[in-house]
């Protein structure tokens, strides 16, 4: 049940990190960012930290969702209830 939980809240995460990063680098350039002051990072790089703290960011709440929603009885593919 642990890999059904967890494919609910990565796979919308997913989808919403590349929804958010396509958004936000078709009006950031990364190559126009300076990182840490004097850090500049590749566009791949960039890219690469924005999915993922986007992906982190969406999968947070996706499980903060799952944590506090109502809890009933849970039934398999079956409909049956699950002992």
């Amino acid at each position: 049940m642990k890999a059904r939980k967890l494919m609910w809240i990565l796979w919308p995460a997913f989808l919403m990190a590349a929804v958010c990063s396509t958004l936000v680098f078709a009006l950031i350039d990364p190559h126009d960012l300076v990182l840490l002051g004097q850090w500049q990072a590749s566009r791949t790089t960039v890219y690469t930290l924005g999915f993922f703290i986007f992906w982190l960011t969406a999968a947070g709440s996706s499980a903060l969702t799952l944590r506090i929603a109502p809890r009933g009885v849970e039934l398999d593919e079956f409909g049956d209830p699950i002992e």
